[in-house]
């Protein structure tokens, strides 16, 4: 097993990021057999940038999407809101049937779907 000096390591790894090689043409330039050995260092002692995607975005999408972010969060508590007002109708609706002795409020509901209320 061969064994690489850490200087080695990084001059490999700087070589990759400044001239932005291919870690298939650096394992052939060195004769270096294996697969995830450069990945490996990358890993180690990159500063990061090899193998991530950086996005650029103008001002107007950062906005928008601080804009779509509050919208989203505004429509799930109105949602929310909705869901608690359904559940205290239905609620209010189980116990007027129970009060006027009606043991049947699916039935009810069917029957009186709410009409004008007062």
């Amino acid at each position: 097993m061969i064994r690489y000096s850490e200087a080695f390591k990084i001059k490999l790894v700087r070589e990759l990021e400044r001239e932005g090689v291919s870690v298939a043409a650096i394992r052939a330039k060195y004769g270096l057999k294996g697969s995830g050995t450069v990945e490996g260092w990358v890993r180690k002692y990159g500063n990061g940038s090899r193998g991530k995607v950086i996005r650029v975005e103008t001002s107007e999408e950062i906005n928008e999407a601080q804009q779509l972010k509050r919208r989203v969060k505004l429509l799930e508590k109105l949602l929310a809101d909705a869901n608690i007002k359904l559940m205290l109708e239905e609620g209010y609706t189980q116990m007027a049937c129970e009060r006027a002795g009606i043991t049947d409020v699916a039935g009810f509901k069917k029957k009186h779907p709410g009409g004008q209320r007062t």
